[in-house]
């Protein structure tokens, strides 16, 4: 069974940086596309940003200029560097493939951006 960790978030004031990671159980995953998908209260999860092995990326509008996505493939590892980080940010962090499997998403990581 795969198994996807994510951890890193906390709360930050705005302006502020985080760096979230997701850890998965098996090599496999993450040699195909990985994205990191958030979900803000009263919304639907919505694709943050993904990554292929060659380092392709594709990051939202609203996060593009703030946000870097990065792999370690041979930790099995993604990465989410946040930086200048907006109230409008918080949200439930998930990292899953992309396109998503509905079967691989974790407990995700909680993002509070406030003054």
């Amino acid at each position: 069974q795969v198994t996807l960790v994510e951890s890193g978030g906390g709360s930050v004031q705005p302006g502020g940086s985080l760096r979230l990671s997701c850890v998965a159980s098996t090599s496999a995953l993450n040699a195909n596309i990985m994205g990191w998908y958030r979900q803000a209260p009263g919304k639907e999860r919505a694709l943050v940003a993904h990554i292929m092995r060659g380092n392709n990326t594709y990051y939202e509008d609203s996060v593009k200029g703030r946000f870097t996505i990065s792999r370690d493939n041979a930790k099995n590892t993604v990465y989410l560097q946040m930086n200048s980080l907006k109230p409008e940010d918080t949200a439930v962090y998930y990292c899953n493939r992309f396109p998503w499997l509905d079967d691989y998403w974790g407990q995700g990581t909680q993002v509070t951006v406030s003054s």
